[in-house]
């Protein structure tokens, strides 16, 4: 049976923790900058995160956390919005995100690039369509998707 990552153990610690403060669970990151280690947990909700959100997860969180000491050394937890232009990495994110702006960062070129920005037209869970600016349609398979993200224009 294969080890579960520090991520995976978190997000089931994580997740009715989250449910109960009224959340939903965005992603979780474990990443190390510079010496320091930090857990990052994003949350959201349909009307947008509060402080007061942030902290009715993360008490309970660091809490558990500390419990069941899933990490061996010190690192630094943060809960919060997963901002503006979040990330989208489940098949509901693009379905949630139907009329947006979005940037899609490709594994493979297609047309000579990797990047392509535009509205997004229409996800089925498996292929998503995206118009861009010159109102080419695009469809690309989820599977294709290395990054993708809600685009925020002033």
């Amino acid at each position: 049976m294969a080890k579960k990552s520090i991520t995976e153990i978190v997000k089931e610690i994580a997740l009715p923790l989250i449910s109960e403060a009224g959340c939903e669970l965005v992603d979780v990151e474990y990443v190390k900058e510079g010496s320091s280690w930090f857990l990052r947990v994003y949350i959201d909700k349909p009307e947008g995160v509060s402080l007061e959100d942030c902290e009715n997860v993360s008490r309970p969180l660091n809490k558990k956390i500390d419990e069941l000491d899933p990490i061996s050394h010190e690192f630094y937890l943060e809960v919060s919005s997963p901002g503006i232009e979040r990330p989208l990495k489940k098949p509901e994110d693009f379905v949630k995100a139907i009329g947006s702006i979005i940037e899609i960062r490709l594994f493979k070129a297609v047309d000579n690039t990797k990047r392509f920005e535009g509205e997004l037209v229409s996800c089925d869970g498996e292929h998503l369509t995206i118009k861009t600016e010159d109102q080419k349609n695009y469809v690309f398979d989820l599977k294709e998707i290395a990054k993708a993200k809600k685009v925020f224009k002033f």
